[in-house]
């Protein structure tokens, strides 16, 4: 079994007491809002990506 990662803060609150929950894979509990989330992973997106332009920028003026 590979580890996961876990997420760092709460997506309600922000709050970092986060434990996992016995709802299932990716499930955790936030103890300072006493709420319930579960993460999960799409996939990755193939269109609208657009790689960083290794020139900087590409405005074509100078500072």
């Amino acid at each position: 079994m590979t580890e996961r990662a876990a997420p760092f803060y709460c997506p309600y609150c922000g709050d970092e007491d986060l434990r996992p929950s016995e709802q299932g894979h990716g499930a955790w509990e936030c103890r300072a809002c006493n709420r319930a989330f579960q993460l999960k992973f799409l996939g990755l997106l193939a269109e609208g990506f657009t790689a960083p332009s290794p020139h900087g920028s590409s405005d074509g003026g100078a500072a």
